[in-house]
């Protein structure tokens, strides 16, 4: 079974993505067939038999480079995509608006519509309609699958899902961001935020304007999507107390105060169901013993710990970002849908 793939945004991540489904044309690459991509600066190309991964990788990253691939134009075309019948699977890696989620969400909801099912990796959609687009999927017989929203190619999400059967989680915690752990590993070891900052930026680990992690804005929206999928909660982002590290003072984070067991600095988001059914969740700075397992998360690596009724705490660990650990957990997806069936031709 063939699955047609159309890749809604062709940059750092769906690009990743063709550049698995190249090298591992054997095995799992030759489940799929990039029949269709639409990019905002790049255009978009059509091929109903297959558009060759080849030509699509090796083309530049300048503004209506799609043109000169088959069934090429200078302009995108998300509509035509989306109804397009060569298409199965949208695979939604597009620029987004954090705070509101679009235009990620219009485009998910109009596939989902059209009888596609959408793995994104974008976070906006599950964020702001979670249950709506579920229960859309749903109406439709078709998926709707965010793996790598979350912690990027570390598959909380499935596990959650599929390792702990028959578990009723009760709360969790993370580090579940790395830039913010990153900054304040080097806080921790005598750099002042802004130096912290400035080194993750040439690190590549830190966008030109840092805010949505320094301040926990990022690690907040994984938050509202854990809570809501995990804990059966219908929170929003403003429903999340929220506290970033400018507040921090670096003193602190270097040194342990007078009397103090050894600890480390994380920014962590966490959330837990109480007996009578209501969620609470924040984000914020918090001191941790150093047998805690999260306080050995170092670097650009996310940790989450799940807390089961019956089963007490785990820990996940691995890497929270990075086009290509992106890429994998679209990958994830796009094979979780194949077990599935249901999909292609």
């Amino acid at each position: 079974m063939t699955i047609r793939l159309g890749l809604v945004g062709f940059g750092g991540v769906n690009r990743a993505l063709v550049d698995i489904l190249r090298g591992r044309r054997d095995d799992v690459g030759g489940y799929f067939t990039v029949t269709a991509v639409s990019d905002l600066y790049q255009g978009s190309a059509f091929a109903a038999g297959g558009l060759d991964l080849d030509l699509l990788r090796e083309l530049p990253l300048v503004r209506g480079a799609l043109e000169s691939a088959p069934g090429g134009s200078t302009k995108a075309d998300n509509d035509a995509l989306v109804a397009s019948p060569d298409v199965d699977v949208v695979v939604e890696a597009s620029v987004t608006d954090p705070l509101r989620g679009e235009p990620a969400l219009t485009l998910c909801r109009a596939a989902l519509s059209a009888g596609k099912s959408v793995v994104t990796a974008n976070k906006g959609p599950a964020v702001f309609a979670l249950r709506d687009l579920l229960a859309l999927a749903a109406t439709h017989g078709v998926h709707f699958l965010f793996e790598g929203a979350v912690m990027s190619g570390t598959p909380v999400l499935r596990a959650a899902r599929l390792a702990y059967p028959g578990a009723k989680f009760s709360g969790f915690r993370g580090v579940l961001n790395g830039t913010s752990n990153y900054v304040l590993g080097r806080m921790e070891s005598g750099a002042s935020l802004a130096e912290a900052v400035k080194e993750a930026q040439r690190e590549g680990y830190a966008e030109a304007d840092p805010t949505a992690d320094i301040e926990g804005h990022d690690a907040r929206l994984k938050v509202v999507i854990l809570a809501n999928l995990l804990l059966g909660a219908d929170l929003r982002p403003s429903d999340v107390a929220c506290d970033g590290l400018s507040g921090l003072d670096p003193r602190q984070v270097a040194q342990a105060p007078a009397g103090a067991p050894p600890g480390r600095w994380k920014l962590i988001g966490r959330a837990q169901r109480h007996p009578d059914g209501r969620v609470e969740a924040e984000v914020g700075p918090l001191r941790l013993e150093l047998d805690d397992p999260l306080a050995g998360v170092c670097g650009p690596t996310n940790a989450l710990t799940l807390e089961a009724d019956d089963l007490g705490p785990t820990t996940i660990v691995g890497p929270g970002a990075g086009r290509a650990q992106t890429a994998f957990a679209l990958l994830s997806d796009l094979l979780e849908l194949r077990a599935r069936h249901g999909v292609g031709s």
